[in-house]
């Protein structure tokens, strides 16, 4: 049977027509059977009852807060243990690993119970107890297998007078202390775990955030650390370490100077990124993406367009410099695994074929490709590349020959960024190729004012759920800088979608992610805030995309007064007062949870991106209004409306139209500055600081070229136009 507009239907066996049987229809039928009407009289009022005992059976986690990622297993019961005089006990000869995972307990705890949580070697009458089952195991191997057996996971049990966790590896006591973390619950003033039992695995054994080291800013060693610090709440286990030419290596002197990481550097991030359980993968790029390189005039004649941005694959030297990088980049990287990159070869079929004397870009391209993996394998590392298949240069489905010409034992990593309603073409042939796959979607800010948390997440789902269809082994969640301007602080919503959704087997529940996300991240009162604050902010970003189009962060910056954009968009004025509402109510949540001072890490760059999507809406709805200023006056206005038009509404000293964008841009540009040097290095800095020096610089002249107007006008007189008038960029 069928549920259908409340009523109950059946399903003729005949046909394929579903016939409803509403509850009048039934009493027709059965109109004179007094039996029936009776059943019926006492069904009906049983109703209700029936609906509260399903409520009160309903699992008893309903109740309790909600855990990101969402464990494979649990069962809650009644009891509850009291964290007053909590103490942690590490079994006999514990590794320092096991220590790292106790201490981080001990200090959570701490931080909630506002009293000292001691870790001793001796089991404790009201204590939680470590118990590592097997070896150390702290990071992924060449070629791990998730499940309730893996290496990563754990049991978990709270009891009213104790609590255990059993994990075969100190990874998983790792993952169980992320779980208690969260589990923590309060009632009248008492802090408490609630009685339960977890088992808990995960669904992909491979857990990777990439991070952009060269397309925009250079994060600080310090701001690697709190995004590694940040990613194992939720369960990662892989950081690419993305570098195209910024890794310091011996013998390459001029290669971004200024511009790069120490051997030193990586050296502190792999040891503070292993102390969490999480392996740091070098990913590079070994074919395309090396301008950087070929910028130095050292080495423009190794490319295959000088001073471009590919290598040219038959010069000899050029390979000498890529044995020793990989040689190099090997042994400074202890990680199972090796990126060599190989995407978005834009130049191989204009440049890279002719430079190498006439080959077939794809033959080209997979001699590159087998040639670089070959390398890397006799360095003790598996291979890994990007796999174009229809994102960047497209190059499978342009020479889809390739396929079966791929090494068995190379890990394809296809990407894509964009939501589709199929995502099997990007997975489905590597798998009947049985090339080992781990797929790529995006965190998408890279272009933005603030991220697009709804396209992100929907990205992340659709792609996950297709390629497990086809057996990937994990995930690589991308986080691309490339306008150079992101505030990726503002993107860690996405890093932790991204890292649960890999975890669990369920699908995320997308419609309460900000919620659950702030709860299990925040303390009660800000959560509040901020998941209503990104809830306004997506929304406001996801308009302003539909408004203004691709890459709003440069929209930000286009000249708002020419004519074709004030046609264009005329039409849109409400959509940027949307945009603002949504925005400042964002805003206001942030501001409040800003001023409860619990968070300076995350919540600033929130608001600032707030700010910027307000300050977009304003310059456009402003510049429309101005625009409209100019058609009311026409041709030769009375200077008494030029003086109220021109001067009072959109040039006045103060309280006007252009000094409140101005005020705006100088006290944002500060803000901005600000929150880029709490994250990065000053690298770029300069070159994006010039566009908000640009935005001010813009509106002030067109105050004065109006001021220069408004001080000669005379009645009579011909107004210039706005196109006249309006600064050129």
């Amino acid at each position: 049977m069928e549920a259908e507009s409340g009523e109950m239907t059946v399903r003729r066996k005949d046909s394929e027509s579903v016939q409803p049987i509403g509850w009048r229809a039934v009493k027709l039928v059965y109109r004179d059977c007094a039996v029936f009407n009776c059943w019926l009289r006492i069904a009906k009022s049983m109703v209700p009852l029936l609906l509260c005992l399903f409520i009160l059976m309903m699992p008893l986690q309903a109740a309790h807060r909600p855990l990101v990622p969402r464990p494979q297993q649990i069962q809650y019961g009644n009891g509850k243990l009291a964290l007053k005089g909590i103490a942690i006990s590490l079994s006999s000869n514990p590794a320092p690993e096991d220590r790292v995972a106790a201490d981080e307990l001990a200090s959570a705890l701490a931080e909630i119970t506002a009293e000292r949580v001691p870790v001793v070697s001796r089991t404790a009458a009201h204590g939680i107890a470590f118990h590592r089952t097997g070896a150390v195991d702290a990071l992924p191997g060449p070629d791990d297998r998730p499940g309730p057996d893996s290496r990563e996971s754990y049991t978990l049990r709270v009891s009213s007078s104790s609590a255990e966790i059993r994990a075969p590896s100190s990874a998983g006591l790792y993952y169980a202390v992320q779980t208690i973390r969260q589990l923590v619950e309060e009632t009248a003033g008492e802090k408490f775990l609630p009685e339960v039992e977890i088992h808990d695995w995960p669904a992909l054994a491979y857990r990777g955030f990439m991070m952009d080291m060269s397309h925009g800013p250079l994060p600080t060693e310090e701001e690697i650390k709190r995004q590694l610090d940040f990613l194992a709440r939720w369960k990662a286990n892989q950081y690419y370490f993305y570098s195209e030419a910024n890794i310091e290596l011996r013998g390459y002197p001029l290669i971004n100077l200024g511009a790069r990481y120490s051997q030193p550097q990586i050296r502190r991030i792999i040891d503070y990124a292993r102390a969490r359980h999480i392996d740091v993968v070098p990913c590079l790029e070994l074919y395309g993406h090396l301008h950087d390189v070929f910028r130095v005039e050292r080495y423009a004649d190794l490319s295959a367009l000088p001073h471009g941005g590919e290598i040219n694959p038959r010069n000899p030297q050029l390979q000498a410099l890529l044995h020793d990088w990989v040689e190099q980049l090997t042994a400074l990287f202890p990680s199972p695994w090796f990126h060599v990159g190989m995407d978005e070869p834009w130049e191989l079929e204009k440049a890279g074929s002719q430079a190498a004397g006439g080959v077939e870009p794809g033959k080209l391209y997979i001699e590159q490709l087998k040639s670089i993996t070959t390398l890397v394998r006799q360095f003790g590392k598996r291979p890994m590349f990007w796999a174009d298949v229809n994102s960047g240069a497209r190059i499978f489905a342009r020479y889809p020959e390739l396929f079966s010409q791929l090494p068995k034992d190379v890990i394809a990593v296809p990407w894509h960024y964009h939501v589709q309603p199929d995502y099997s073409g990007f997975v489905a042939p590597f798998a009947r190729e049985k090339v080992p796959e781990v797929f790529a979607p995006g965190i998408w800010c890279w272009d933005e004012i603030a991220p697009d948390f709804f396209r992100t997440f929907e990205n992340i789902d659709g792609f996950l759920a297709d390629a497990r269809k086809y057996g990937t082994m994990g995930m690589i969640n991308t986080g691309w800088t490339d306008a150079s301007q992101v505030l990726y602080r503002t993107a860690l919503p996405g890093m932790a979608y991204g890292a649960a959704a890999a975890w669990q087997q369920e699908p995320m529940n997308r419609a309460q992610f900000f919620a659950e996300y702030a709860a299990a991240f925040y303390s009660a009162p800000v959560a509040a805030e901020v998941a209503s604050a990104l809830e306004t902010l997506a929304k406001a970003q996801q308009l302003a995309e539909t408004v203004l189009g691709a890459e709003t962060i440069f929209r930000l910056w286009d000249d708002p007064l020419t004519q074709a954009r004030l046609e264009r968009l005329a039409a849109h004025r409400e959509s940027f007062r949307t945009i603002r509402l949504l925005a400042e109510d964002a805003e206001e949540h942030l501001a409040h949870a800003l001023s409860l001072h619990e968070d300076t890490y995350s919540i600033p760059s929130l608001l600032l991106s707030a700010r910027m999507l307000d300050y977009a809406g304003m310059r456009y709805i402003y510049s429309l209004e101005m625009a409209s200023y100019f058609n009311t006056l026409g041709s030769h206005p009375s200077r008494a409306d030029v003086q109220f038009y021109v001067g009072w509404e959109s040039s006045s000293r103060n309280h006007s139209r252009i000094m409140d964008l101005m005020d705006e841009v100088s006290d944002l540009r500060e803000v901005y500055r600000s929150a880029w040097l709490s994250e990065y290095t000053d690298h770029r800095l300069g070159s994006v600081m010039g566009r908000w020096n640009a935005e001010y610089e813009y509106w002030r002249r067109f105050e004065t070229r109006l001021w220069d107007v408004l001080h000669s006008f005379k009645d009579g007189d011909t107004l210039p136009a706005l196109e006249e008038l309006r600064p050129r960029m």
